[in-house]
């Protein structure tokens, strides 16, 4: 038994049939260290010497320092890219199965888990290819994914969707298992360029969602002295006028006076203050797969110009 689908972020695999397989015996194990085959198991501890054991099937397995990632022989990744794995699910490969003792031991190596998906990433992906991701960590400029074996890359704040935010914990979570598209793919830097807003759709396609005369829960993303900016989805923003206690990240009910296609301007009124949600709504996806080459915000026949993305 092979897996498939090898280089997809940490977690994805470890509860599939295949990969419960493989790691369930130890015949499956050897199976897997033949073929390079890469599996997860569960990072239980990490010891004095950074050292990762990890829970393979009924087995525990030891992955070296220096196999727990990328980067940590060069010494150009901190020792907290390994501390940070112990709980979570861990990709990995077998190097040997050790049964001379009474407990089998595992050597196994996430690195080269990570170099196999990288090889892959530098070969296969392209501009414009949707792939999958999840979100390892938020800051003001971006969020951080891990887009295979917890190969790294981020997605800039800019990026993440048409209506602006502070920071990117206001669109995303921890753990969030998302979307991106591929801007580009640096072959000499080992690096890759995502986008994440040409996935939630047109302005036609979210004004699509709402009517005049609609009352609609939104997020305040903007006060300006001749109104406010209220997000009624991730890519679609209209202008309401300014009331008394608005502030920027708050949630408000506002009532939609107009929908203007023509000049791709919704207009607002503000209703009343609705209580703060502790988490941001899911990403509305109108593109999960597949490759895009152009990708145009307005509509046809717009006089305001919108954000545009060519693939190439």
């Amino acid at each position: 038994m092979k897996l498939t689908r090898r280089f997809l972020p940490e977690g994805r695999l470890l509860e599939t049939e295949e990969n419960k397989a493989l790691c369930g015996t130890l015949q499956g194990l050897r199976q897997a260290m033949e073929e390079e085959t890469i599996l997860e198991g569960i990072a239980l501890l990490s010891d004095e010497n950074h050292d990762l054991l990890v829970r393979v099937g009924p087995f525990t397995g030891r992955i070296p320092r220096e196999e727990a990632a990328l980067g940590i022989a060069e010494g150009t990744t901190r020792d907290i890219a390994i501390l940070s794995k112990v709980g979570k699910a861990i990709s990995f490969t077998v190097q040997a199965v050790e049964t001379s003792k009474a407990e089998p031991g595992l050597l196994l190596s996430r690195r080269r888990a990570q170099e196999l998906a990288m090889a892959h990433v530098l070969e296969a992906w392209e501009p414009g290819l949707v792939v999958p991701a999840t979100v390892t960590h938020l800051e003001p400029f971006g969020a951080f994914v891990d887009i295979g074996c917890g190969v790294p890359s981020m997605i800039g704040v800019e990026r993440l969707s048409v209506s602006r935010i502070a920071h990117a914990n206001q669109r995303l979570t921890l753990g969030q298992e998302i979307y991106a598209a591929v801007l580009g793919v640096d072959k000499a830097q080992h690096r890759v360029l995502l986008t994440h807003r040409e996935l939630l759709g047109t302005w036609e396609e979210n004004a699509a969602l709402f009517r005049p005369g609609m009352t609609v829960p939104g997020y305040v993303r903007g006060i300006k002295d001749y109104g406010a900016f209220v997000e009624l989805t991730a890519n679609l923003s209209g202008l309401a006028e300014c009331k008394e206690g608005l502030r920027e990240g708050g949630r408000v009910s506002v009532y939609i006076k107009s929908i203007l296609p023509e000049r791709m301007k919704l207009k607002l009124l503000v209703i009343d203050p609705l209580p703060d949600k502790p988490l941001p709504e899911p990403p509305r996806y109108f593109i999960t797969q597949g490759r895009l080459e152009r990708w145009q915000y307005a509509p046809a026949g717009c006089l305001k110009a919108g954000g545009e993305t060519v693939f190439q």
